[in-house]
């Protein structure tokens, strides 16, 4: 990894295939992984889970978010924390930029 700050506009359009997902990797080190994704309206990931904790945030559109047997509506601004291994999907209701950030070291 570069000593360099890294900047990005998260807003920035993405091309989105109609009926896909786009996701990418922004930032990778020892610690955390940030993946930018642009979801087409009603694009899903499914039930899954992640090892480590992560955090997700809305940055543009609307989602329903799964969250093990709880329902979220997402929006702009809106921030989830999930301890490792919690069971969540997320169905895109518009066009969807979210950012996940994938906690590599805990505790």
């Amino acid at each position: 990894m570069s000593d360099r700050p890294t900047v990005l506009d998260l807003r920035e359009p993405v091309e989105t295939p109609a009926d896909g997902i786009v996701s990418r990797a922004i930032y990778n080190d020892d610690e955390i992984r940030v993946v930018h994704f642009s979801f087409a309206p009603g694009q899903q990931l499914s039930d899954h889970t992640a090892p480590v904790p992560v955090a997700l945030e809305i940055i543009e559109g609307e989602a329903t978010i799964t969250l093990s047997d709880d329902v979220v509506e997402g929006r702009p601004g809106t921030w989830i924390h999930m301890p490792a291994n919690t069971p969540h999907s997320v169905v895109a209701a518009s066009p969807l930029v979210m950012l996940l950030t994938l906690l590599k070291k805990s505790g």
